[in-house]
């Protein structure tokens, strides 16, 4: 993923927020925005059901940490929560709970338009 900006978005078929930000992750995926999903303490089936009923935005997936491992690697505390990496691999921001249209617009566009500067 390194040499353009893209957005790890931590999710769960269990997660109630989770289903409330999908349409906003179909929006950035609209747009051209690359989305890796990383599905946290989850059953594989699950998942993978839950993203054939409601649509798949990422572009990798699922990448499954069942054992929640690599969500502390990324200093996870809960689901969901949205990292923007710019194109040089560095995370310039974390997002905590849901996304939304506005926090698209005001926060996570200018981000990724600043990253390809």
């Amino acid at each position: 993923m390194k040499g353009q900006a893209w957005l790890l978005n931590v999710w769960a078929s269990w997660c109630v927020a989770c289903r409330e930000e999908h349409e906003v992750l179909f929006e950035l995926k609209d747009r051209g925005i690359p989305i890796v999903g990383l599905n946290y303490q989850d059953e594989p089936d699950d998942a993978l059901r839950w993203l054939q009923d409601l649509g798949n935005p990422y572009l990798v997936t699922p990448i499954a940490d069942k054992q929640g491992a690599a969500a502390i690697d990324w200093g996870v505390y809960g689901v969901p929560e949205t990292f923007v990496i710019d194109r040089s691999g560095v995370i310039v921001y974390k997002h905590i709970g849901p996304i939304t249209y506005n926090d698209v617009t005001s926060v996570i566009l200018p981000l990724i338009e600043d990253s390809k500067s």
